[in-house]
């Protein structure tokens, strides 16, 4: 019985690795982590064409899944992949990876996250803008 194939990659985003990360064991703090997520989907939602959000629906993060396999250290360039593992009808769970730019056998950390788009006035879960269900469907 052979695996599934992984998902298809919806978006690569590099970043630079900056002095300001490093904690006092002079690798990447644990929380940066989560920085970098958020810039690699940002970097993501700013190409999905279309609109992604208006005043009745905006994407929120629900869960968060962080796997720290390796430490980063400074100075370095990151990739950051994300990939749609799920397309519900509120919400979206993208898997991640983030790995050395130079050599992509060097994982750092793996997971996921959801997002739910939600009504900000009402805090409700609203329907899936069509932009991100063509953008998530067409990797």
């Amino acid at each position: 019985m052979t695996a599934p194939a992984p998902p298809a990659e919806l978006f690569v985003a590099r970043m630079d690795v900056r002095w300001r990360d490093l904690d006092a064991f002079n690798h990447v703090n644990n929380a940066t982590y989560l920085t970098y997520l958020e810039e690699a989907r940002l970097q993501w939602l700013r190409h999905v064409p279309g609109p992604w959000f208006d005043e009745r629906s905006m994407p929120v993060l629900a869960a968060s899944t962080l796997n720290y396999r390796s430490p980063i250290a400074w100075p370095g360039q990151l990739a950051i992949a994300l990939y749609c593992t799920r397309l519900g009808t509120t919400s979206l769970t993208l898997a991640h990876r983030i790995v050395d730019a130079q050599d992509s056998t060097r994982l750092y950390s793996d997971g996921q996250v959801v997002m739910v788009w939600m009504d900000p006035t009402s805090g409700k879960p609203v329907a899936l803008p069509q932009a991100i269900r063509d953008a998530a469907a067409g990797a």
